[in-house]
């Protein structure tokens, strides 16, 4: 099954996962980050992540169940 592919903006170097996960509206508060990491499998550059801390940079790919997030810089002009 494919996924749906989104792009995600951020405005900083960084973001972390479970900053990512409130921000892309998968989770509704940053609470909840250790429990959906806890009982869903993400991966992050192919890799299986648990860690909400994890620290993501433009160009990650973060795979969740339903999508496929794409961490893009927003260049403001």
């Amino acid at each position: 099954m494919e996924r749906k592919r989104e792009i995600v903006e951020i405005h900083t170097p960084e973001i972390t996962l479970g900053q990512l996960l409130k921000f892309a509206d998968v989770i509704s508060e940053g609470g909840e980050a250790k429990l959906f990491l806890a009982t869903h499998q993400v991966l992050v550059n192919g890799d299986k992540e648990e860690r909400r801390g994890r620290k993501l940079h433009p160009g990650d790919e973060i795979t969740l169940p339903d999508c496929v997030l794409l961490l893009k810089e927003r260049i403001d002009e």
